[in-house]
Formats: structure tokens, C-alpha cells, sequence
């Protein structure tokens, strides 16, 4: 672990907690009014910074930077093409989908910012103000995190934590208390998001089963339903990622579609069909528009309680969907990132969307007369449930929608357990199992006793004023990116000039074998570290010397100054299962681990992927270690 992220996050919780649980109606009123006056000081910096996030993505995914690989230049990608877009759904929305699929439409059908309430025209315009809500400027927020930790992680080989993609801007002070304490945000943030988010789906669980079974929609079995969701989510966690979150992934995604192509089949069919197209016409032609549209001219409270909640919201989760996104990108270039994550997620979610709210909105002016509206005015965890009586089927398809949130409940607790165990382990991909099961049982912790005690509003409110200064961090991140991506052109171009072209195109169409590995260590490797050590004799500068195990073919370079700790640099080949922390594994006939050259030094204690390097490129991280190495460790006494 990394002890002070670990600890520092931890203690942050427990005191934020216990200001919550002591102090509930007071703490709901201090953030509330603190989230109101961020929002209503800053709404303008947020809708200015969401459409700056989305240009950013833009450029880089259709830019020149497109053609850059999260990896090394030879690296594939984990997952085959269709896998992965199906990843990112199951990572997107989760219980929100459930939550708002019904509700949000007929709400904005109701009480629209512009239209007559209740009208056709309110209709029209409440479902492009959802598509506006759930398009792409949320995919944007989610792209930019993934993006920035998934590039400096996969091709800059840093840590899988937030602070890496700042080093461009901050330097070697990443490593320090500013890097500590932006991770130790990032945990938080994802611990209050998901337990805030795992209490919108209890109430709506226990309001179904109190709806269709008369079960009591009581505080305790709340708490029940929690525990029993929890420890599934525990087990998942210890049964490891990609049997436990695999699984449940795709039992969600393939209930979704079910119950999805059932409304489609069993409602108005062509209505929804020719809605879907005029919709996503709407969105485009209101893009623009919404993208800066503040209502300055005409101040209303429908702006706060709506679009800057949502792009609060988004911007406050996007540490964990992030972080999610980019475990699962390793090897897709910038360009098809881009693609995948802001458009087929959004184009799923728009089919979503209209099929659930046209459906209900149409239902609500003719069969219900009314009844969905005021269900959903009286309470929206029962709103889908009151939607499903109108359909055939009722008693099957409810019980399909409570079994469809409580598996999104399930793998949101144990995703979220691994997102945070990941940011305060310092990147690391491998971690004791005690400390994933610390983090699946905080969130349930944290989201049972905010439900007892009623202190979820606070905490909701405080994570989304925590939005506002990590929003400032996104744009950090726009810049390091950018900045980045422009020195990495400038440096392929001269790297792919000369004979290195052909090993690289090889490595494109021919998986690496281990035999492969351990060859490119002997003829690149094994050079490049008596290249550096000849040099350093030569210079007279410290003791150095190669040595090659034959046994394991690890060759190490120990560089040595009186009253300095020996540097140590060791090449070895590594094999690493494909792909760990996965929602779906990989098919028949994929290889299950994949081999690599890896570097570890005594400056950094996470293994680099050198896999496919020139010795001449070799040699320059051995040098970029050895100048850690020289400048970080301590120096002789003065005589």
C-alpha cells in the first residue's frame, strides 16, 4: 500500500462521517448550502469546463495524437473489439439507468425549463434534455480521467494513479504531498460517489419488493438488503476480477437488453422508433445551444437542479469510471478509445432512454392518465415499477428489474473496491485480498449508516461540491495530456525512421512468445545495461557491473558510490494474466498470459514494460532511472 494515501484517505472518511453521523441535520444544511452557492457561483465554469473537456477528447481522438497506443507501440489490445464496448457499458451508468430511465423523462415532461407542462411540445423537449444529460459531454468527463491514467500508465509506465498524469506539469512533485493529497481526493471522492450511489439503489430495491411483494420498505431491511448485496460484492472481490466481476457484468448487460427489447417489442414500437430518430435529431440540433446554455438572460432555479447537478455529478465520479475504463484499454490506440467510449455507450444509452421514457410518456397520455406522473412526483424508486404495470407481463418483468439493480448494486460495490484499492496501493496491480475486503466493507459501512441515520443527502451534497475543485484537476490533466501527447509525436517521428520499422511492424501481427523475450533481452537488453556500466567505468565515475543469470535469464546493472545505497537495475521476462480487473475474459483460443520484458529499479519499485524496445531506447530508461537514482538518493558527507 502507500501508507499515506491509505491512512490520510481513511481518516478523512471517518471524520467526514462522523461530522455526518453526529451532527445529520446540521451537516445536510452546511453542504447543501455550500453545494448551492458553488453551484450558483461557478455554473458558469462548469458548463465552460465540460465543453472544454469535450474539444480536448475530441482533438486528441481525431487528431494527429489518435495514432498513439495506451502501451508500447507493438502492444494489442486485451480484448477483442466487441468485448470491450460491452465493457464499457456495464462501466457507464450502472443504477442510474434503472434509477432515471422513467423518472427523468416524465419529470422534465411535467415541469420543463421552456415548454407548456404536459404537452407534446413538453414531451419533445423533455427527451432532448435527457439525451443532452446522458450524451456525450458525460462520456467526455469519463474519457478525459480514462485517458490521462491510461496513457501515462500504459505508455509512460507510471503508476495507475491520478497524480501520474500531472507529472508534466508538476515534476518529480508528484511523488510529494501534492501527489498524496490529489489521491487521497480521488479516494474519497470514489467511496462518497459509489456509497451515495448504492443508496439510490437500495431505496429503489426495497421500493420494489415493498411495491410488487409488500414486503415493509422499513430502515431494516435496507440495512438487510445491504448486507446480504454487500457480501456478494465481497466475494466477488476475493474470488478475483475477472471470475467475479466477469460474471456479474455479464448477467447485467444481458438482463438489461432482455428487458430493454421487451418495452421496445410490447410498447408502441414505431412510435419508439421514429422517437428515437427525431430525438437524436433534436440533440444534434440543440447541441450547440445546451452545450453554453446558462439561462443568464433569464435566471431559474431548473439549471441549478439539473444540468450543473448532472455535469457536478459526472465530474465527481469520474476518478472511478475512469479508472475503470483505462484498466480495460490497454493497447487500443487514442482514436478508437475515443470512439468507443464517447460514442457507443452514448448511442446505447440513447436507445435506453427512449424506449423507457417515450414508452412512459406516451403511456402517461393515454392508458395511465396520468398515474406514472404522479408516481413519479410521489416517489421515484417506485416509478419504474408503477411504469411496468402497464405492459404485459408486470409480475416477471419487475422482478427482472429489482434482480437487474441489484446486480448493478453488486458490481459497483466490488468495482469501486478495486478502483480504490488500486489509487491508495500507489498503482499497484497486485494487493493483499484483507485490503480489497477493507474497501468493499467501508462502502457498505458508509452507505448503511448514512440510511439509518438519514445523513445520505449530506453526503451526496458534499461529493458533489467536492466536483468543483476537482474540476481544476481535469483541466490539469487536459493540459498534461495534450502537452504530453505533442512531445511523444515529436519523438516517434524520429524513432520510427531506420531499421527498428521492421521489429516494430513484426511485433503488430505476431503475439510475443517467451522464447521472443528472452531473445530481445540478450540482444537488446544485455547491451544496453554494458553499454551504461562500460561508461560509467570508463568515466570513472562509480563501481559498476553486469551481471546475467542464465537460470531465470535476468540480467542485472549495480551501480555503486561510497556512502550512497547501491542502484540496481534488473531486466527479466514477466508473464502477467490478460487483463485483470475485467468485466468479460478472454475468448477460446486467446492466449491467458501474456510475456513481456519488464524493468525494475531501485527508484522505482513498479515493473516497467519494456517489451519491443530498442537497446538504444533501453539504454535511455536505464538513464532516466540512474538520474533518479543520483539526484533523490542522499548525498556523502561534507569532509
Amino acid at each position: 500500500m502507500n501508507p499515506r494515501v491509505f491512512w490520510g484517505a481513511s481518516a478523512v472518511i471517518g471524520a467526514m462521517l462522523s461530522v455526518t453521523l453526529l451532527m445529520p441535520g446540521r451537516a445536510d444544511h452546511a453542504f447543501k448550502a455550500a453545494q448551492g452557492w458553488a453551484i450558483d457561483t461557478f455554473g458558469w465554469f462548469y458548463i465552460a469546463a465540460v465543453a472544454v473537456f469535450l474539444v480536448v477528447v475530441l482533438v486528441l481522438g481525431f487528431g494527429p495524437a489518435g495514432k498513439l497506443k495506451l502501451g508500447p507501440d507493438d502492444a494489442e489490445p486485451d480484448f477483442p473489439y466487441l468485448s470491450w464496448l460491452a465493457m464499457l457499458f456495464a462501466a457507464g451508468m450502472g443504477i442510474g439507468l434503472m434509477y432515471f430511465a422513467v423518472a427523468e423523462p416524465i419529470q422534465h415532461y411535467i415541469s420543463p425549463p421552456e415548454a407548456p407542462s404536459g404537452t407534446i411540445l413538453a414531451a419533445r423537449e423533455a427527451m432532448a434534455i435527457t439525451f443532452h444529460h446522458y450524451g456525450v459531454h458525460a462520456w467526455a468527463i469519463y474519457a478525459l480521467v480514462g485517458l490521462s491514467l491510461a496513457y501515462f500508465t500504459y505508455r509512460k509506465d507510471m503508476p495507475l494513479t491520478l497524480r501520474s498524469g500531472l507529472s508534466p506539469l508538476l515534476g518529480k512533485r508528484v511523488n510529494g504531498p501534492i501527489g498524496d493529497a490529489i489521491d487521497i481526493f480521488a479516494v474519497c471522492g470514489t467511496v462518497f460517489g459509489v456509497s451515495t450511489s448504492l443508496g439510490f439503489g437500495v431505496s429503489q430495491m426495497t421500493a420494489g419488493l415493498a411495491y410488487n411483494y409488500g414486503l415493509p420498505d422499513t430502515t431494516l431491511v435496507k440495512v438487510v438488503v445491504i448486507v446480504l448485496v454487500m457480501g456478494a460484492a465481497t466475494l466477488s472481490v476475493l474470488s478475483g476480477a475477472d471470475r467475479g466481476i466477469r460474471r456479474l457484468s455479464e448477467l447485467n448487460l444481458t438482463v438489461a437488453v432482455l428487458l430493454m427489447l421487451f418495452v421496445l417489442a410490447v410498447g408502441p414500437t414505431l412510435f419508439l422508433l421514429r422517437a428515437l430518430v427525431q430525438n437524436f435529431g433534436l440533440y444534434l440540433d440543440h447541441f450547440v445551444m445546451r452545450t453554453f446554455t446558462l439561462y443568464a438572460y433569464e435566471p431559474r432555479a431548473w439549471m441549478a437542479d439539473w444540468t450543473l447537478f448532472y455535469w457536478a455529478w459526472w465530474i465527481a465520479w469520474s476518478p472511478f469510471v475512469g479508472m475503470f475504463i483505462a484498466r480495460i484499454s490497454r493497447g487500443r490506440t487514442v482514436r478508437e478509445f475515443v470512439t468507443g467510449v464517447l460514442f457507443v455507450p452514448t448511442a446505447f444509452t440513447f436507445l435506453w432512454m427512449t424506449v423507457f421514457g417515450n414508452t412512459a410518456i406516451s403511456l402517461d397520455l393515454g392508458a395511465a392518465h396520468g398515474a406514472i406522473a404522479d408516481a413519479v412526483q410521489a416517489n421515484l424508486s417506485t416509478a419504474l415499477f408503477k411504469f411496468l404495470e402497464y405492459l404485459p407481463g408486470a409480475g416477471i418483468t419487475s422482478a427482472l428489474a429489482i434482480l437487474l439493480v441489484a446486480v448493478f448494486f453488486v458490481t459497483s460495490a466490488d468495482s469501486g473496491a478495486l478502483v480504490i484499492d488500486t489509487l491508495a496501493s500507489g498503482g499497484a496491480e497486485e494487493t493483499p485480498r484483507w485490503q480489497r475486503m477493507y474497501w468493499c466493507v467501508l462502502l457498505g459501512l458508509t452507505a448503511t449508516l448514512l440510511l439509518v441515520i438519514g445523513g445520505l443527502g449530506a453526503l451526496q451534497a458534499a461529493t458533489l461540491l467536492a466536483a468543483l475543485p476537482f474540476c481544476f484537476i481535469m483541466l490539469m490533466l487536459a493540459f498534461g495530456l495534450m502537452r504530453q501527447t505533442k512531445a511523444d509525436l515529436a519523438g516517434v517521428a524520429l524513432e520510427t525512421e531506420g531499421p527498428a520499422v521492421a521489429e516494430r511492424l513484426k511485433r503488430l501481427f505476431v503475439p510475443a512468445s517467451r522464447d521472443e523475450i528472452a531473445r530481445q533481452l540478450t540482444r537488446q537488453g544485455l547491451p544496453a545495461l554494458e553499454q551504461v556500466s562500460g561508461a560509467v567505468v570508463e568515466e570513472g565515475w562509480a563501481d559498476s557491473h553486469v551481471t546475467h543469470d542464465e537460470a531465470d535469464g535476468a540480467a542485472t546493472l549495480t551501480v555503486g558510490l561510497p556512502d550512497r545505497p547501491t542502484f540496481t537495475y534488473r531486466l527479466a521476462a514477466q508473464s502477467r494474466p490478460l487483463a485483470a480487473y475485467t468485466a468479460l475474459e478472454a475468448p477460446e483460443g486467446r492466449r491467458s498470459r501474456a510475456w513481456m520484458l519488464v524493468a525494475l529499479s531501485g527508484t522505482d519499485r513498479r515493473a516497467r514494460d519494456l517489451t519491443g524496445r530498442t537497446a538504444d531506447q533501453i539504454a535511455g530508461d536505464v538513464l532516466t532511472q540512474l538520474e533518479r537514482w543520483r539526484f533523490n538518493s542522499p548525498p556523502p558527507p561534507l569532509v
